[in-house]
């Protein structure tokens, strides 16, 4: 798995079983392999590229995950059975009709000798959903004791069962993507438990400006990309050079903490499970808990990191076993799918 928050590769060696009473998982180990200030560059300037450099990077980077999954069984005295890849997203525009990951999922099963499932979302999108959000069907089979389930990631993103038990999800608002930004312009990975937002000032002009915009208008089926950062925060960004970063990053995470309890608060949503790096955000959480009337629940630090990794994998077992992985009251599909491009290696005669 890899985000759009660029932290680095995450890997999970996911083990499942179905019984009478649902699915049991168990993550048997996990690690996450941090990107290179190289390999974080040409990742975030991939959409920029020629044609023919976006090509050697879907090879190149199939082949580090190849490598990376490699090394992470043989370092653990490990075995698998199959990857699921989700690879990085660097086109998302359901709107046109694409959605775009690398990783080259015929590079990795080579690579690495195991069937390899990945392209998750193009079928889903084909069929004229958003091909976004996947994991709440993980959420719903292997967290249903929660109401929702809310993902801190790049994007933050949620999930639930509406009133008739459908689930529905989407991406409520960007988060990592423009803290890490603001971050990084100090030269800093990201904000450590939201300390410099903490320290800053809300500026009430810009917060108002990016509560009003038109995305949050819309209730359901929708989904984020890096080109929406780009478009409609960057250019905010840009234009706020006279202030500072701490007073960016105040008035940036108040907002997520904003949009975040606002989707909470108007579907009623009792008690949440709240996962990905925000989740370590402490400033960013306690505004939520502050703005929500919803019991703010973190899991344990595997669960909080690899949650998302964990679902994947889940969504490629599915695949494999040839059961419904992609639902469309979540996308907007016309019909529920069973996603993913499948790469057999060593296949039974």
């Amino acid at each position: 798995m890899s985000g759009t928050s660029l932290d680095g590769l995450d890997i999970a060696l996911c083990e499942f079983k179905e019984s009478e009473n649902g699915y049991e998982y168990q993550i048997l180990d996990a690690e996450t392999i941090p990107y290179t200030e190289i390999q974080r560059s040409k990742l975030k300037n991939c959409p920029q590229s020629s044609a023919l450099e976006f090509a050697k990077l879907n090879q190149k980077f199939g082949k580090f995950i190849g490598k990376s999954v490699v090394t992470f069984l043989n370092k653990n005295k490990l075995k698998a059975d199959a990857i699921a890849s989700h690879g990085h997203t660097i086109f998302h525009q359901p709107g046109f009709g694409f959605t775009t990951q690398i990783g080259c999922g015929a590079t990795i099963a080579a690579s690495t000798d195991l069937t390899t499932v990945c392209n998750f979302r193009s079928l889903d999108v084909a069929l004229n959903g958003q091909g976004a959000p996947l994991v709440p069907i993980g959420d719903k089979l292997l967290f249903g004791n929660h109401s929702a389930c809310l993902n801190l990631g790049g994007i933050a993103n949620i999930s639930f069962d509406d009133e008739k038990n459908k689930r529905i999800a989407f991406d409520i608002c960007v988060c990592n993507i423009v803290l890490n930004h603001l971050a990084n312009l100090k030269e800093l990975p990201y904000d450590a438990n939201g300390d410099l937002a903490n320290s800053g000032k809300i500026d009430k002009d810009l917060l108002q400006i990016l509560n009003s915009l038109d995305y949050y208008k819309n209730t359901r089926n929708k989904s984020l990309g890096y080109e929406w950062f780009e478009t409609n925060f960057l250019n905010l960004i840009n234009s706020s050079k006279n202030k500072s970063i701490e007073d960016l990053l105040a008035t940036f995470t108040d907002h997520a903490a904003f949009q975040i309890a606002n989707v909470l608060n108007q579907n009623k949503i009792k008690s949440v499970l709240v996962t990905g790096g925000g989740a370590f955000n402490k400033h960013l959480i306690t505004l939520i808990k502050q703005k929500a009337s919803a019991e703010i629940i973190i899991p344990d630090d595997k669960i909080t990191n690899f949650k998302e990794a964990l679902i994947f994998a889940f969504l490629g077992y599915l695949r494999l076993n040839k059961k419904t992985n992609t639902l469309a009251s979540v996308t907007g599909a016309k019909q529920n799918s069973i996603g993913g491009a499948v790469y057999l290696m060593n296949p039974i005669n």
